[in-house]
């Protein structure tokens, strides 16, 4: 057979295929609307957010470094349905409202204490909801802050101690006050 021949009868056949695959394919879809992109502005607040609940410490960049706004939004739009996604969205200005009545600014203008005050009373509030009622919105957020942080290269090298290869299994190794816990393809996160 001519080389010339069989690459052209390959080639329109693996184009057929996918062509035949995407005529099979579009009556699949998803049912789910189309949620708008975050604002830079939500996304700095997002930021702040999760800034306030892991802070840059002398040990490890905090949740700024990691672009946590980001990362949020990104979970928000592709992993939440309509329902969770609007909870967080009327979070996001539900944060700013209650620093304005209970600070007298936004949640930006705050300083460290005050937002660490104002996320407190949050978390206070979010651990109130009722087992099987819509999650809070506080809770949310903190969940992704603390998923996307340890599950970043930042998080993991430096907020954590990173054993990059596998290793014996050690279920009974001391704990010292103050030192990172483990993460890697051994640990119990990874």
């Amino acid at each position: 057979m001519d080389r010339r021949l069989a690459l052209k009868q390959t080639a329109l056949l693996v184009g057929g295929t996918v062509v035949g695959a995407e005529l099979f394919l579009s009556g699949c879809h998803s049912e789910k609307t189309q949620a708008l992109a975050f604002t830079g502005r939500e996304l700095m607040l997002m930021d702040e957010v999760g800034e306030t609940i892991l802070p840059e410490s002398d040990q490890s960049p905090g949740a700024k470094a990691v672009e946590i706004g980001h990362f949020m939004a990104k979970m928000v739009l592709d992993c939440y349905g309509n329902r969770e996604q609007e909870i967080f969205r009327q979070g996001l200005k539900a944060i700013d409202l209650l620093a304005r009545e209970t600070q007298g600014g936004d949640f930006l203008s705050l300083d460290f204490q005050q937002k660490t005050e104002l996320l407190t009373r949050l978390d206070w509030e979010a651990r109130q909801t009722k087992p099987g009622a819509a999650p809070h919105f506080f809770s949310l957020m903190k969940q992704l802050t603390l998923l996307g942080y340890f599950t970043s290269e930042i998080g993991v090298t430096q907020a954590l101690r990173y054993n990059p290869s596998p290793g014996g299994y050690d279920g009974c190794v001391p704990y010292e006050k103050g030192v990172p816990a483990w993460f890697g393809p051994t640990s119990s996160i990874g």
